[in-house]
């Protein structure tokens, strides 16, 4: 690997637009998150009469295809970066191309039966989930292309991550709004599907611009970076882990953080019903979660200023294993005071999302100094991989935990009553089990090593 070609990034203030154009980018990051998760497998289930457990399969099976194709995704975007000086190649292809699968993916009628409907749904969610790579992974490959500064990083990730939030507050609320406005489910399952589908794939558009702003501050990489077979592709991804100690670090911190998060998201519709006894509790509960975040997230860019990403990242970590253990207390007394718990939750929330992403950039401009520029789409191919097993591990964990406490599954229409075990298992999966998730985070998290004094060295030396 050539070393010749540093990056020549600025280490001033990125500019108001800049930081604009890129939080823009977390309208498709939200949107894609949020809404097919929300709404997706009800849609198999009772709209396409999908047996459950297959319908349970095609969401997973897009799940899986992210995880096979990120890695592949981030060295072609390394190789692009190479060839070309720029990512956004990918990135304007994936938005282009998001609106169309996406709106396909609620376009299937009921006519067509459910074997053909779930056929077709499987594969334009695959189609969607493959234009999402394209442009997510190199998006989060640029912050260590746009900045060399520890704390613009910081500041960058942090107004990404207030968009993020109230993306998923507005595709949370507004797609089954959509879906609901007109009395034919066919025509408003097809209506939400174009307009979330258009709304996302603009966002990822007018993020792709800060591609070529990376590019204008950003040495081409030599063309060693490039690997061709696929296994070459996949092994590049497995030396990064194996040479960079504080990738390793924050990889394993993240991947358990998603597992965590992904459990208490999981558990929440859950625990609106049986704990709260209103399915549309859960409405309050993802507010409370999500409705914190988007007024925190400048204060852990504050705190993160003064005492530094790591510590600020475990002061995060702390406070949300202290919320989500504090629900504990739901098995015995459930009543409104759980909004609270969860709130203080959403608070530590925006720090584990904006934080471990503004520490990324620095991890790669750490290898860059050994290994040479142009392998960021590796780290983040890398790094989206493992925050889909997170988020997809949570779900399953959660229905471990219900399996393990003999929980009656039902059909619309029919009343059942939870075995207390049941309704225990219920709170284990939205309390304890997170908590202790997040608890063994800040084991992995102790062994980050890098500081702000080691990012500014790196920074000095590339001016």
């Amino acid at each position: 690997m050539s070393t010749e070609a540093r990056p020549e990034r600025a280490s001033v203030r990125l500019s108001p637009r800049t930081i604009l154009l890129y939080a823009i980018g977390s309208l498709g990051t939200g949107g894609y998150a949020t809404l097919p998760g929300l709404v997706l497998t009800y849609f198999l289930t009772d709209n396409l009469g999908v047996a459950a457990l297959a319908a349970g399969l095609i969401v997973t099976a897009a799940k899986i295809w992210d995880v096979l194709i990120d890695p592949l995704i981030g060295a072609a975007s390394d190789r692009q970066l190479a060839r070309t000086g720029s990512r956004r190649g990918f990135m304007v292809t994936g938005a282009l191309a998001l609106p169309l699968f996406f709106a396909l993916t609620f376009a299937v009628p009921p006519s067509w039966g459910p074997v053909a409907g779930a056929i077709c749904v499987l594969l334009a969610f695959l189609a969607t989930a493959t234009a999402f790579s394209l442009f997510q992974v190199p998006y989060v490959a640029l912050p260590a292309e746009l900045t060399s500064s520890y704390d613009e990083r910081t500041r960058l990730l942090g107004w990404r991550v207030v968009v993020l939030t109230a993306s998923i507050l507005l595709f949370g609320a507004g797609g089954p709004a959509l879906r609901n406005a007109g009395d034919d489910p066919v025509m408003g399952y097809l209506l939400m599907g174009i307009a979330s589908g258009l709304v996302i794939g603009i966002g990822m558009l007018i993020a792709s611009r800060t591609a070529e702003v990376a590019a204008r501050g950003t040495a081409t990489a030599t063309a060693a970076a490039v690997s061709s077979t696929w296994r070459d592709q996949y092994m590049s991804g497995f030396r990064a882990l194996g040479r960079s100690q504080p990738f390793r670090a924050l990889l394993g911190t993240f991947v358990l953080q998603a597992l965590a998060t992904g459990t208490m998201l999981a558990g929440a519709q859950y625990v609106a019903t049986w704990v709260l006894r209103s399915e549309d509790a859960v409405t309050f509960v993802f507010v409370a979660l999500v409705g914190p975040a988007l007024l925190a997230t400048p204060g852990w860019t504050v705190i993160a200023r003064r005492v530094g990403k790591e510590r600020a990242f475990a002061m995060a970590s702390i406070l949300f294993t202290a919320a989500a253990a504090s629900l504990i207390f739901a098995v015995w007394t459930p009543g409104a005071w759980i909004y609270v718990s969860v709130a203080v939750a959403g608070i530590a929330y925006a720090g584990l999302q904006s934080l471990p992403m503004a520490m990324l950039p620095d991890v790669i401009s750490h290898d860059e100094r050994t290994s040479g520029p142009g392998q960021a789409g590796t780290f983040t191919g890398i790094w989206t991989a493992g925050e889909t097993v997170g988020f997809a591990l949570g779900a399953t964990a959660v229905s471990l935990t219900l399996a393990m406490t003999g929980y009656v599954s039902t059909v619309a229409g029919a009343t059942v009553e939870q075995p207390e075990a049941a309704v225990t298992g219920i709170v284990l999966s939205f309390s304890i089990l997170p908590a202790v998730l997040m608890a063994a985070s800040l084991l992995t998290l102790r062994r980050y090593r890098l500081r702000r004094d080691d990012i500014d060295a790196f920074a000095s030396s590339d001016a």
